[in-house]
């Protein structure tokens, strides 16, 4: 084709190829040759010559028991690990003014806007628009299959984007395995619960609400006010995804009494909105805040709402909705230019996809970024997704069978959140995403848990997975038939995106506990979770299900089963509040605070 053909043309130019395809990726069609005078947007990262000592300055002041423990870095001192080399820097921007492109700098970013004439000469490619063949829609993407720096640059630049990475407006992708509106009619019998310190039976059925899942994890903790409002609890909401104000007031009259009043505010981010009158979905942003709230409550809570969306390389399972990968860079690049002051303790999010969906420069070069949100104090949480060991199982390189990890939940600077089931015990959820990064090695914090899972199961699956990878997820908690009020009615949603925001709940409540002591919040959680495993409940029933009419799997499916320790689908197990309270902060009891003196 003539674009392809151009491409080998400039390649044979003295230039390092930095990323490149075989060819259109498949189901994706070129519509034309872009024109030098359409504009385009990229961003140029600049190679960060500190990123190692980096990565032992977090792990050191996430990991309990040392010297820097809870020392956590500042916007100053972040920038300055960030910072590339004055070499980079001059060399770049030299390269730029060359081809008379306009830009702005920021540390080790770089923005510019042009043209695609100028673009093409800069890259040394040629930028055409695409479309996914069969979408109605018609979302064309400006991408190119390949692009080059010159040699002296290459080893300054880690990536230009977007450029080879396929995008397109689509369905949303959040990690929702399940929802249904219940019917008026539908037999309605509030949840009924004993909660004590003794461990006595707690029944989350037919649905979970905020009274059962608190008693389920001994959640009796309630901050001062006071010590409340000097911490906050975000979540990040995409693809026009907005919760609702009256639906949170609604939840708490029904649901949530104590917190009769609290509400919940919202920063815009890229473009994005706070639309109370849309049409769209609202059921994921609704789970979100709903959530969150139940576990901590009353600790303020943010929504991030970011508009944009991300790259996608298209897959099996996702061809027609690329571009619905969240634009976390853009999420990322501005949280992290915050103030001290400004950045929430706790930040949760439900969105995820396969990992091989996401091109490898971008996906390590975002994990970074999630690195540095822990460094300076902030613990990420993230759901780990809804598809088992995958879905269709295929890999991109070479169609072979190969299970899927999703992104950002393989990334080792984020928590990932699986989800169970039931009570009594409580067991895996089949739909419970797992297994081992594609592209971040296993880092030292979890390899004492991973290791004798591995062991377990020898040579069981090991073609089809990267055993010396990422282990996820790392915890679990309950994750089916949440009520959720949503567009004025009541919802019943399942997913490890319900898993993910009660787990930030309670550890919003545990930073609070420690501020409250004078303590530093946790930041980056692992280290913390990995030293301390008897704050979890070992679940030892159930299977992560995936790979449906796979043939070449025994039974024709593949599963990861819950076992004794740390396994795929419900991690080191399932949070004992209690417990994770006295570790983290030891002397505040689980109880509500003590009522504040009238006239204070």
């Amino acid at each position: 084709m003539k674009l392809l053909s151009s491409l080998i043309f400039t390649a044979a130019v003295s230039a390092r190829v930095m990323d490149q395809l075989a060819a259109v990726p498949k189901d994706w069609r070129e519509l034309r040759e872009a024109t030098p005078d359409e504009r385009l947007t990229l961003r140029i990262g600049l190679r960060q010559p500190h990123v190692q000592a980096l990565e032992q300055t977090v792990l050191d002041i996430s990991t309990p028991g040392h010297p820097r423990y809870g020392k956590h870095l500042s916007l100053r001192d972040l920038r300055a690990y960030n910072e590339p080399s004055a070499e980079s820097t001059a060399k770049v921007i030299q390269w730029l003014r060359e081809f008379d492109v306009d830009y702005s700098l920021n540390n080790d970013w770089i923005a510019l806007t042009t043209t695609v004439g100028k673009a093409s000469r800069l890259l040394n490619t040629t930028f055409g628009w695409f479309e996914y063949a069969g979408n109605s829609n018609g979302h064309p993407r400006l991408r190119t299959l390949s692009y080059s720096v010159p040699d002296d640059l290459a080893e300054h630049i880690d990536l230009v984007q977007p450029t080879t990475r396929f995008g397109q407006l689509g369905p949303k992708r959040s990690t929702i395995f399940e929802m249904h509106r219940i019917n008026d009619d539908e037999v309605y019998a509030k949840t009924a619960f004993v909660a004590n310190e003794a461990g006595a039976a707690v029944s989350c059925s037919p649905y979970a609400t905020p009274a059962c899942l608190r008693a389920l994890y001994n959640i009796s903790y309630v901050p001062s006010a006071e010590v409340a409002a000097n911490n906050t609890v975000a979540f990040a909401s995409y693809l026009e995804q907005y919760a609702r104000y009256s639906d949170f007031q609604a939840f708490q009259e029904e649901f949530l009494p104590a917190a009769k009043g609290q509400n919940f505010s919202v920063e815009l981010i890229n473009g994005g909105l706070n639309d109370q009158q849309s049409s769209e979905d609202s059921g994921e942003a609704n789970l979100d805040v709903q959530y969150v709230l139940a576990a901590s409550y009353p600790i303020p809570i943010l929504e991030y709402s970011t508009g944009g969306r991300g790259p996608l390389v298209p897959t099996r399972d996702q061809p027609t909705p690329p571009g619905s990968n969240e634009p976390y860079l853009e999420f990322l690049l501005y949280l992290l230019a915050q103030p001290d002051s400004k950045l929430p303790q706790t930040l949760t999010t439900s969105y995820g996809e396969e990992e091989q969906s996401i091109p490898r420069e971008y996906a390590i070069r975002v994990c970074n970024l999630f690195m540095q949100l822990g460094g300076r104090g902030v613990s990420v949480v993230f759901s780990s997704g809804d598809s088992g060991p995958g879905n269709s199982c295929v890999s991109n390189k070479d169609n072979s069978t190969y299970f899927e990890p999703t992104f950002p939940a393989g990334c080792p600077w984020v928590t990932s959140v699986g989800a169970v089931s039931m009570t009594n015990p409580e067991r895996a959820v089949g739909f419970s995403s797992g297994g081992f990064s594609i592209y971040h090695p296993q880092p030292s914090y979890q390899k004492d848990a991973v290791q004798p899972y591995l062991k377990s199961i020898g040579s069981t699956y090991s073609k089809y997975f990267n055993a010396s990878g990422r282990a996820i997820p790392d915890v679990a908690a309950q994750g089916v038939a949440f009520r959720v009020i949503d567009k004025g009615y009541s919802s019943g949603l399942s997913g490890t995106s319900a898993s993910s925001p009660l787990f930030a709940g309670m550890v919003a409540l545990l930073n609070a506990a420690r501020k409250s002591q004078g303590k530093p919040v946790l930041g980056f959680l692992n280290p913390w979770l990995y030293n301390n495993t008897n704050m979890f409940t070992d679940i030892t029933v159930g299977a992560g299900m995936g790979c449906g009419g796979v043939r070449e799997l025994p039974m024709g499916h593949a599963r990861w089963n819950a076992t004794v320790g740390w396994d795929p689908v419900t991690g080191l197990g399932t949070p004992k509040f209690d417990a994770m309270l006295a570790v983290a902060a030891p002397g505040v009891p689980n109880a509500p605070a003590p009522a504040e003196p009238y006239g204070n």
